[in-house]
């Protein structure tokens, strides 16, 4: 085992990993999730076969102890994650409350998705993974990678289409 190499993918991985999780458990409070995957990540290094990158390795870790944590706590709160990711830039207050709105609709949509449609939309919409690297996260091949996304999105624009004509 190897604690140096994966104090390494700490340092280039550590931001992909809070990311997705934050993402995934709808709250900004990962750190020790964040923790915890590097921890079975060390446990779990002989395993590691080399047949995906380590950041795909870690962030397969990190969807498997998600799940788990969001069996554990049923909580929710986008509104949190929303505030920890605003970005200070010079626009008018208004435009500032449509755009905080129009993240408050997408997030509550993708909460809702169910958990395939959102771990691929999280993987390929939002962390960027290649459609390789989200099919070794997920398990899955790549043919079904790319069909459930293109479901999931639309899904996803239905959901949002809904919630913006419902508050009209």
């Amino acid at each position: 085992m190897d604690k140096e190499l994966i104090s390494d993918w700490f340092d280039y991985y550590a931001d992909d990993v809070y990311r997705f999780l934050i993402y995934y458990m709808s709250t900004p409070d990962v750190e020790d999730l964040v923790q915890e995957v590097f921890m079975r990540a060390i446990d779990r290094y002989p395993s590691f076969k080399g047949e995906s990158s380590p950041k795909t390795w870690l962030i397969s870790i990190a969807r498997h102890l998600a799940i788990d944590e969001t069996r554990r706590q049923n909580r929710k709160d986008w509104r949190k994650l929303i505030k920890t990711h605003s970005f200070h830039t010079e626009i008018s207050p208004e435009d500032q409350q449509i755009s905080e709105e129009r993240k408050i609709v997408l997030h509550q949509a993708i909460e809702k998705l169910k958990d395939d449609y959102r771990s691929v939309v999280i993987l390929r919409g939002i962390e960027e993974l290649s459609v390789t690297e989200t099919a070794q996260v997920l398990k899955w091949t790549e043919s079904k990678v790319r069909v459930t996304f293109h479901r999931a999105l639309k899904v996803l624009k239905s959901e949002v289409k809904e919630v913006r004509y419902e508050s009209s």
